[in-house]
C-alpha cells in the first residue's frame, strides 16, 4: 500500500547562461515569495543596454516584493489577498518573459542550481522537448546532488488527497494508503508519470508504504520472470514502453521469524530467505525490501494493514532483516541511467 510518493529526476546540465524566476506560496500565512536570478547575456545585443535592461528588471522586481510585503502587513481576507497576490504573479511572468528575450532559457533545474547556487527550491521556466514548461524544482540535496525537476508527489497523510485513479483506499489506524483492488488472483494498477519533454539520466524517488495481508516479495511458486507482469508483491517503478526497470520496492511475510521454517516468503535479503537465489534478473540489486509484520512466531494475519511499522524506510527492523534496513540510500532511492532520456515514469 502506497502512503507517500516522490519522484525526481535530473540529467547533466548545459552550462548556458540563463534568466529564471521561482513562486513559493504559503497559503497559511498568505505570503508569496519571489526570487529571479538573471546571468550573463549570450546574445548578439549590445551588452550595455542589456545592463540597462537588467537593472530595469530588477527595479521592477523590487516594486512587486514591496507590494507583496504591504498585501502581507495590510491583508484582512485570505481571499483578498491571494486575489492580489494573483495579480502581482502575472506581473512577474510578464516581468520574467521580458527578461527571456535576451537570456536563454534553461533546461534543467540542475543548470539553473549550478548557475545561481542561491536558488530556492520553487516552480521555474524550463525549456523542454515539449517546449517551456513550469517545474517544480527541488534545490536541496537528493540522492547526492542538488538540482531534481519533481515528476511526481503525492502524499496521503493530507486527508484532501485522493488515490491515483484506479487505486483503492485503504484506512487504518490513521494511516491512509493507496493500493490494488484485493482479489483472489495477482493483478496490478498502475499511473504513469510524464516527463512533459525533460531530459533526464538519473531517477531519485522515495516511497512510504505499508504492508497489507500476506505479501510475499518476490516468492517464486512459480518465479515470474516478466515485468509485464505481476512479478512482486509491492510496487513497481519502471520507465518507457517496452517497460525497462528502475526500482521494486517489496513486502515481506514476517519481518522476525520464518513461516513453518521456511524462508521463501520473506524478503530475498533477509536472513533465511530462500528468494535471493531465484530474484528476477531485471531486479537486479536496484530494490528495496522490508516486513511490516512483527510476529515472531512465523504467524499472520489475513486483511489487516499493519499501520505501526511503514515500509522501506530503514527503521523499526526486525531481527531477519538487518541487512535489508542498511540498503544503500535508504528512505531513497537512485538509479543512474546509461542514457539521456524522456520516457514517461510508471508505478504499478
Amino acid at each position: 500500500m502506497l502512503s507517500l510518493l516522490i519522484l525526481a529526476i535530473a540529467c547533466l546540465p548545459q552550462f548556458i547562461s540563463s534568466s529564471n524566476l521561482a513562486l513559493t506560496f504559503d497559503a497559511a500565512n498568505n505570503t508569496c515569495t519571489a526570487a529571479c536570478t538573471t546571468c550573463g547575456d549570450t546574445s548578439n545585443t549590445d551588452a550595455s543596454n542589456n545592463g540597462q535592461d537588467i537593472q530595469e528588471i530588477k527595479q521592477k522586481m523590487n516594486g512587486i516584493i514591496s507590494s507583496l510585503s504591504h498585501i502581507k502587513e495590510t491583508a484582512t481576507s485570505n481571499a483578498g489577498a491571494i486575489n492580489d497576490i494573483l495579480l502581482l504573479v502575472e506581473d512577474l511572468i510578464m516581468l520574467h518573459n521580458d527578461s527571456s528575450s535576451f537570456s536563454p532559457i534553461p533546461t534543467s533545474c540542475q543548470e539553473i542550481k549550478n548557475e545561481q547556487p542561491n536558488s530556492p527550491s520553487g516552480v521555474y521556466l524550463l525549456k523542454t522537448n515539449n517546449g517551456t514548461k513550469y517545474v517544480y524544482c527541488n534545490m536541496g540535496e537528493l540522492c547526492g546532488s542538488v538540482g531534481w525537476s519533481r515528476l511526481a508527489y503525492l502524499d496521503m497523510t493530507d486527508a484532501t488527497e485522493n488515490c491515483p485513479s484506479g487505486f483503492r483506499l485503504y484506512q487504518s489506524g490513521g494511516v491512509r494508503a493507496c493500493g490494488r483492488a484485493t482479489s483472489s488472483r495477482g493483478s496490478c494498477v498502475s499511473v504513469q508519470f510524464p516527463s512533459n519533454g525533460i531530459s533526464y539520466s538519473q531517477v531519485c524517488g522515495r516511497v512510504v508504504g505499508y504492508q497489507y495481508g500476506t505479501p510475499d516479495a518476490a516468492d517464486p511458486r512459480p518465479i515470474i520472470n516478466d515485468i509485464n507482469s505481476h512479478y512482486v508483491d509491492g510496487i513497481s517503478i519502471t520507465r518507457g514502453s517496452p517497460r525497462q526497470h528502475v526500482w521494486t520496492l517489496m513486502a515481506g511475510l514476517n519481518e522476525a521469524s520464518l513461516h513453518n521454517n521456511d524462508g521463501r516468503f520473506n524478503c530475498p535479503c533477509s536472513q533465511g530467505s530462500t528468494q535471493n537465489s531465484t530474484l528476477q534478473s531485471f531486479i537486479g540489486n536496484d530494490y528495496f525490501c522490508e516486513s511490516g509484520n512483527p510476529a515472531t512466531d512465523g504467524s499472520y494475519q489475513f486483511g489487516v494493514l499493519y499501520s505501526s511499522d511503514p515500509l522501506w524506510d530503514g527503521k523499526g527492523c526486525g531481527s531477519l532483516e538487518g541487512v535489508c534496513c542498511a540498503a544503500p540510500g535508504l528512505p531513497w532511492f537512485n538509479k543512474i541511467l546509461n542514457t539521456t532520456t524522456t520516457d514517461y515514469l510508471e508505478l504499478r
